[in-house]
């Protein structure tokens, strides 16, 4: 009667294992995802880009809980059977199973997206104020060429045909507006609270700007120029990487983006030499 007591209580104590692990993924993850894992935020537009992120974290966690928890019990339901049995859906039930999460996976991924990240796109990419400082970066294996326009606040001209080893954007020298243009190396300044807007180009292959704590995430395509435009908030120094393998040194892509106030920034722009 014992072995049958013991074989009763193993046989129960199995059926309970595959749901509990099933039970307990949702349980880990909610865990780990309590952690803070956004880098601090230094952009206006950030928050919109960090309020939808957490939108989709937690309806697709949602979604992940509740399916674990419906999975398991239909785990555990059917451990109880002795015998094993199937009963086949009808047309309806198909259709309805088949539409409902259609439509909620629908709304959860393109509604809530749409509701809250088309602002945050009308804003990145739409015309920036008249006040807003221009940067031109031209990506190239492995590094960004920097430019500022200099005292007369005009870019020079600037052609591929032109592109050297000693004039890696290609300025045309016999343009009097390039002439006090300041060409830099991986190496970015931008003054606090005033509008900046990135002017991208490539001459290689696909880059991409990418500088988290501003929550912008932009590529440089060869035979393009695109433009993205923020404001940074926070005074620091921060990292620019390139987020599209370009090349075996891929990984040593990567600049500074300096932010400081508008007097300290008009001090560092004159102390820089044109070209």
């Amino acid at each position: 009667m014992d072995d049958a007591m013991t074989g009763h209580a193993r046989s129960g104590g199995e059926k309970w294992f595959l749901p509990l692990i099933i039970w307990s993924f949702p349980v880990i993850t909610v865990a780990l995802g309590l952690k803070t894992w956004f880098p601090p935020l230094a952009s206006d537009h950030g928050a919109g880009i960090d309020r939808m992120l957490r939108y989709l974290l937690l309806a697709v966690g949602a979604l992940y809980v509740v399916g674990n928890a419906v999975l398991g019990y239909f785990v555990w339901k059917s451990s109880r059977q002795e015998i094993v049995t199937a009963r086949m859906a009808s047309k309806a039930s198909e259709r309805r199973w088949s539409l409902i999460p259609a439509a909620v996976m629908m709304l959860v991924a393109e509604g809530g997206v749409f509701v809250l990240g088309l602002p945050v796109w009308g804003q990145y990419y739409s015309a920036p104020p008249e006040e807003t400082l221009t940067v031109e970066l031209m990506a190239e294996q492995f590094a960004w060429n920097i430019r500022y326009a200099g005292a007369d606040g005009k870019f020079g001209r600037a052609t591929p045909q032109l592109i050297t080893l000693n004039n890696p954007i290609g300025l045309d020298a016999q343009d009097a507006a390039g002439r006090d243009d300041i060409v830099l190396l991986n190496d970015i300044h931008l003054p606090v609270n005033r509008p900046a807007r990135i002017r991208l180009r490539s001459k290689d292959v696909i880059h991409s700007f990418f500088v988290p704590d501003f929550r912008v995430k932009q590529d440089a395509v060869p035979g393009m120029t695109i433009d993205v435009w923020f404001v940074p908030t926070q005074t620091g120094t921060f990292e620019l990487a390139c987020n599209q393998i370009c090349g075996f040194g891929h990984y040593t892509m990567r600049g500074l983006v300096t932010v400081v106030s508008a007097a300290e920034f008009e001090n560092w722009l004159q102390e820089q030499s044109p070209i």
